[in-house]
C-alpha cells in the first residue's frame, strides 16, 4: 500500500528577466510505500523542496497530481493535513511561549488534548518543557521542529533537511531519533543532500537533479548499478607505471594526484586486493596506508549527474 503517490508533477516559476520559465519540477512520477523511510536527495536548487510542498499542500503545481493515502491533496486539502506532520527546513514560534505551552497551543488547533511530557519524551525534551525556544542548542531546537510536527499524532511525517546546520554528533543523534519516529509505525519522508544519511535511514532514495529523479531504488541497489563496486587508495613514493596497474584484472580505472597518492576504481575490491599485492611486489612498488573504499550514494549521485554534492 502507498502512503504517497506523485504522479507526472510539473512545477514552474516565472523567471526574472520574463523569458523562459523556471522548472523546478519537470514530470516527476514516484511513490512512498507505508511504513518506510523513503529520502529525496540532492544539492541545493535539485527541487526537493518544492516537491515535498506541493505534497504537503503548501505549493500548488503546476500540472500533476499528488496523494496522500488516496487523498488529493490540493482538492481536499484540510482532509490530508490531519493525517501529516511537517518540519521545515526553518520554523518560527511564538518567542515569549515555553515548549509545553507551544505544543498545547498546536494541539487546540487540531483540537486535540495534547499530553505534552510524553510528546517531550519522545524527543528527549522533558526538562526543557518549561524553557523558551530560543534557549535551545541547535540539535534540541531541531529535536523539537520535529516533536511539534508530531502534536496530532500523524501518519506521515515530512523533514525537511532535518540535520542541516547539526554538529556531526547532533546529526546522529538526530538519526536515531528519526529511526525511533519510524519504529512507532510513522511513514518518513525526508530531504538531505548527505549521502552517508540517507544511506543510513533510508529504505529507498529518490536522487534529484535539475527538477528530474535521476535515479530511484534502494540505497544499495543504486548502488550496485556501479560498474565499480569499490575503489582502493595507496601512497608510494616509487613511481608506478599505471597502464600496468590499469592492465590489473578488475581495475577499471587509475588517478594519481600530485601528492603521490593512487587511487584504482575496482569491480570488487576483496578480488582485485590480492593481484595487487602481486603486482607491487612485481615492481618492487612499497604501498603505504592502503584502504579499500565501498562505494557509495555519492558514487551513484556523480555517477548519474557528473557532479559532486556539495552541502
Amino acid at each position: 500500500m502507498n502512503d504517497i503517490s506523485v504522479q507526472n508533477l510539473v512545477k514552474k516559476f516565472p523567471s526574472p528577466d520574463g523569458k523562459d520559465d523556471l522548472v523546478a519540477v519537470n514530470n516527476i512520477s514516484f511513490e512512498v510505500h507505508q511504513g518506510e523511510v523513503f529520502g529525496l536527495l540532492g544539492p541545493n536548487g535539485a527541487g526537493k523542496t518544492t516537491t515535498l510542498e506541493i505534497i504537503e499542500g503548501l505549493q500548488e503545481p503546476t500540472s500533476g497530481k499528488t496523494f496522500i493515502k488516496g487523498i488529493d491533496t490540493h482538492r481536499e486539502a484540510e482532509k490530508a493535513k490531519k493525517i501529516i506532520g511537517i518540519q521545515l527546513q526553518s520554523s518560527a514560534y511564538y518567542e515569549y511561549l515555553k515548549l509545553g505551552e507551544i505544543l498545547d497551543l498546536f494541539g487546540h488547533m487540531y483540537g486535540k488534548k495534547v499530553d505534552v511530557d510524553h510528546l517531550l519524551g519522545i524527543v528527549d525534551l522533558v526538562d526543557k518543557k518549561n524553557a523558551l525556544v530560543k534557549q535551545l542548542s541547535g540539535g534540541q531546537q531541531q529535536r523539537f521542529s520535529i516533536c511539534a510536527a508530531l502534536v496530532n499524532d500523524p501518519d506521515i511525517v515530512f523533514l525537511d533537511e532535518p540535520t542541516t546546520g547539526l554538529d556531526p554528533y547532533a546529526r546522529r543523534l538526530m538519526w536515531e531519533f528519526i529511526k525511533d519516529v519510524n519504529r512507532k509505525g510513522k511513514t518518513v519522508i525526508l530531504t538531505t543532500h548527505y549521502m552517508e544519511e540517507a544511506q543510513y535511514l533510508c529504505n529507498r532514495v529518490g536522487i534529484m537533479n535539475g527538477g528530474n529523479i535521476v535515479g530511484l531504488d534502494t540505497p544499495i541497489s543504486l548502488i550496485h548499478t556501479l560498474p565499480s563496486s569499490a575503489k582502493i587508495r595507496f601512497g608510494a613514493h616509487e613511481h608506478c607505471d599505471i597502464e600496468s596497474l590499469k592492465a590489473i584484472d578488475g581495475v577499471l580505472g587509475v588517478a594519481k594526484n600530485n601528492s603521490d597518492i593512487y587511487e584504482l576504481q575496482v569491480t570488487m575490491g576483496n578480488e582485485v586486493l590480492p593481484k595487487l599485492y602481486k603486482w607491487a611486489e612485481q615492481h618492487s612498488v612499497f604501498m603505504e596506508d592502503l584502504e579499500v573504499i565501498s562505494s557509495n550514494l555519492e558514487d551513484v549521485f556523480l555517477g548519474l549527474t557528473g557532479k559532486k554534492l556539495v552541502p
